[in-house]
Formats: C-alpha cells, structure tokens, sequence
C-alpha cells in the first residue's frame, strides 16, 4: 500500500483528497504547514510527496530543495496556482516530478500518481565520492585519500552540493540561492571565502590544485578528474 505525505494548510481540500486517495488505496499523512511537513518528512520515507507551494512557514518549494539536496528520491507532486511556465520551470528544477494545478480534478491527481508510482527510483546514497575524496553523509567524516578532512557543518553542506552535481558549473547566484548556510549572509563574498576555505582545507599538498574550481564568467564546480 503506497504512503503518501500530503502538506497542505487547506484544511478543506486536505480533508477531500484524504478521503478520495484512501479508498484509492492510499495511506496518508498530513501536514498543515510547511515546518511541519518538513519535519516529519525527515522522520519517515514516503513513496509520493504532495506539496502546496504557498504554506505557512517554509514554502512546498523550500521543502522540496531541502529534500533533494539531502539524497530524497521519492517523487514530489506540487499543487499550485501557479500557472506560468517561469513557475514551473523553477520547480522542476529544484526536482519536483509534476505539477497540479488548482482547481484540480481529485481523478487527475490518482491519474499522475499512479504514472509516478511507475517509475523506477534509484537509491539514496550515504557515501558520495570524487576522485580520492570521500563523504559518508551518515557518520558526516570526510576522508580524501585515506586521510581524515575537517569541515565546518556549513562548508561539510557546501562541498555535499558540489559532490551531488560533479559534472555542473554552478553559477554564484545559485549557489546563493541553494545553500543555507550561504544564503543567510547573502554576500558573494562570503561564498568565495567558504569555497577558499574548503580547497585549503582539503589540500594535501602545497601544490596540490584545488578541489572547487571558480571561473569568472562561469561559476563554480568540482575539478574534473583525469582519465588515465
């Protein structure tokens, strides 16, 4: 039996997909804003996400990042009254699977459900490497070529989300954007000192070139690793 989570502040509609999904077959569990749709979301794996994007506290939209960039796969529907195509953009790119848009059909809703519940899901992984680098996101130890790297839990964030993405060049205002820790301080300055910061401290040689590589024009990314 399929578990939905289901974070809507509509106490209304709440309660009519509810009851439509579960004598669809469905179990759901409810959340009524978007802290507490993101706690209990860390808590618990769910084969579908239903998200509201406008919720009190944090948006369907943030929920989603936050759960993308900590390994989630299960696939994210968003309701929305969002119509426009620069919306959707947006949220297909923070990885939201599809897109429902109110008012909406409660059979439209089973419809792209079941076509989600199709698709194959890859795993979660715990440990993601790069070269002789290595992080395990459980135990939250860095090692690069057998040897133990110290991070702070903001930088530790900063190169996970460059490891995600090993092949992207990620532009500074995404990165702004994206990572927490940076968004707060909302300074390009900062961004390049936490980055300047990582590469010193995960260098095991004076020569050594870095393991964050920023372009002017460009943005940053992991350096690309030699085929030999």
């Amino acid at each position: 039996m399929p578990t939905i989570l289901f974070v809507e502040d509509d106490i209304d509609l709440t309660e009519m997909v509810n009851e439509w999904l579960t004598a669809e077959g469905y179990t759901l569990e409810v959340a009524y804003d978007g802290d507490e749709g993101w706690e209990t979301l860390k808590q618990q794996d769910y084969d579908v996400i239903i998200l509201d994007w406008q919720l009190p506290g944090l948006s369907g939209a943030e929920i989603c990042r936050r759960y993308r960039d900590g390994g989630g796969v299960a696939p994210v529907v968003m309701l929305t009254g969002r119509a426009e195509i620069a919306d959707k953009e947006e949220g297909f790119g923070i990885g939201v699977d599809d897109y429902v848009t109110k008012p909406f059909n409660l059979k439209e809703l089973s419809a792209r459900l079941r076509a989600l519940l199709r698709r194959p899901h890859t795993g979660v992984k715990n440990v993601l490497t790069h070269g002789n680098l290595e992080l395990d996101l459980v135990k939250r130890k860095i090692t690069r070529g057998g040897a133990i790297m110290q991070l702070l839990p903001q930088e530790f964030d900063l190169l996970e989300y460059f490891m995600r993405r090993p092949d992207d060049t990620i532009a500074s205002d995404i990165l702004l954007q994206r990572i927490s820790s940076v968004k707060n301080q909302a300074d390009a300055a900062k961004l390049r000192d936490s980055i300047k910061q990582i590469n010193q401290k995960l260098c095991l040689a004076d020569d050594e070139q870095p393991v964050i590589e920023f372009g002017e024009e460009t943005g940053y990314g992991l350096r690309k690793q030699s085929k030999n």
